[in-house]
């Protein structure tokens, strides 16, 4: 069974590496980017019957820092 797990910045918290990115794709002439919002992925590979509350368990204890990150779970 596989996870995926999106950790973002929380909206109002500030992102430096999406600024940047922001400010270097306008110097490359991509003009019209307004906002730039970076996160990470995450790919668990799971035994079978893991359930979404343990990986819900794992975000909160190690994979996302829940007081400046929001994170969402996809199981397939």
């Amino acid at each position: 069974m596989k996870a995926r797990v999106q950790v973002m910045l929380k909206n109002g918290v500030l992102d430096p590496q999406g600024e940047a990115v922001r400010h270097a794709l306008g110097a490359l002439g991509f003009d019209g980017v307004e906002g730039v919002r970076q996160g990470k992925v995450i790919e668990l590979d799971l035994a079978e019957g893991t359930s979404e509350a343990t990986v819900t368990e794992m975000c909160e204890k190690l994979l996302a820092n829940t007081v400046i990150e929001s994170y969402t779970i996809e199981l397939g």
